[in-house]
C-alpha cells in the first residue's frame, strides 16, 4: 500500500513528464519507463507491444496513440546519441499500465492515475457540451424574442406568432409542437426547445433568424405571408440536416436544459466558494 507522501511524489512525477504535441497531451515512453518501474527498455517494449495489441482489439488505430519518434540524449565528453522513443497518448499510457505487472507499486499507481485522468477528461468534455447547449438555448430565446417583436410590428399577435412557430416546427421535424411534446415527453407548460439536443436548438435558431431577416427585407405582413416564409426557412434547414445524415425528429431528446443550467451554476458557485 502506497503511503500518502509516495502518492504525492508519483503524481508529481507523472505530471512533470507530461507534454503537449500538436495540441494532444502525451508522454514519452523513455521518460515513462522508469516511472513504471522498468529498468530495461527492451522489457518495457514488450509491455508496449501488448498495449498496442489491446488498442487494436478495442477497435482503435494504434498509430493514433503510439507514435514512433527519435530523441537525442547527451553522452560523455559532450557527445550526443539518437535513440528511438514513442509518444504515448493518455489512452496508450493507460493501456501500458493495464498490461504491466500490477504487483509493482508504480504500475498500480499508474493504472489509477491514467484511469482518473481519462475520466476527468471525459467530465470536462461533458461539461463543455452542456455549457454549449445552455448557450444555444439562450441564443434561441433571444432570437425568438427578436422575431416576436418584428412580427408584432407587422400585425402578428401572440396567437399568430405561436401558430407560425408551430408551423415552423412541423416543417423542421415533420411534427407540430403538440406532437413534438408528446414524442419527447415534454411537459405541457414547457417549451419543446428545453428538451432538444444542441444541434436541433441551433437549427431552430438559424431558421428563426432567417425569418426575422427576410420578413424585413421582403417587407412581409400578416400571418399567411410570414408563415410561408418561416416554413420555407425551416424546410431549408431540414434539407441541410438530412443531407448531413441528421433526421431532426429521430434525434433523441436531451435532459431538461433548466436542470443543466442549475447544475452548471451550482458547480460554478462551489468553485467560487473554494476560491
Amino acid at each position: 500500500m502506497l503511503k500518502s507522501e509516495e502518492i504525492t511524489r508519483l503524481f508529481g512525477q507523472f505530471e512533470s513528464v507530461a507534454a503537449e504535441y500538436n495540441g494532444i497531451e502525451c508522454w514519452s515512453a523513455r521518460e515513462l519507463q522508469p516511472l513504471l518501474g522498468y529498468t530495461q527498455w527492451r522489457n518495457f517494449l514488450n509491455t508496449i507491444e501488448k498495449a498496442k495489441e489491446a488498442c487494436r482489439n478495442a477497435g482503435a488505430n494504434a498509430s493514433d496513440h503510439f507514435a514512433g519518434v527519435s530523441k537525442t540524449i547527451p553522452m560523455p565528453k559532450g557527445a550526443e546519441k539518437e535513440i528511438d522513443d514513442i509518444l504515448l497518448t493518455r489512452y496508450a499510457s493507460y493501456l501500458i499500465a493495464q498490461n504491466g505487472d500490477s504487483r509493482k507499486p508504480e504500475i498500480a499507481f499508474a493504472q489509477t492515475y491514467f484511469a482518473v485522468q481519462t475520466r476527468r477528461s471525459e467530465l470536462i468534455e461533458q461539461r463543455l457540451q452542456e455549457a454549449e447547449r445552455v448557450e444555444a438555448r439562450a441564443k434561441l430565446r433571444e432570437t425568438e424574442k427578436m422575431l416576436s417583436g418584428v412580427l408584432y410590428e407587422r400585425g402578428v399577435d401572440d396567437k399568430g406568432f405561436a401558430l407560425i412557430r408551430s408551423k415552423g416546427d412541423k416543417a423542421l421535424f415533420r411534427l407540430d409542437t403538440a406532437q413534438l411534446k408528446r414524442k419527447f415527453g415534454v411537459p405541457e407548460n414547457r417549451p419543446v426547445a428545453d428538451f432538444l439536443p444542441t444541434v436541433s436548438i441551433k437549427a431552430k435558431d438559424f431558421a428563426a433568424a432567417m425569418t426575422a431577416e427576410n420578413v424585413q427585407l421582403k417587407n412581409l405582413t400578416g400571418v399567411p405571408a410570414i408563415e410561408k416564409e418561416h416554413v420555407e426557412n425551416n424546410l431549408g434547414v431540414r434539407k441541410i440536416m438530412i443531407e448531413r445524415g441528421l433526421v431532426p425528429e429521430n434525434l433523441p431528446p436531451a435532459e431538461d436544459v433548466k436542470k443543466v443550467e442549475r447544475r452548471l451554476k451550482s458547480e460554478k458557485d462551489n468553485i467560487t466558494k473554494l476560491g
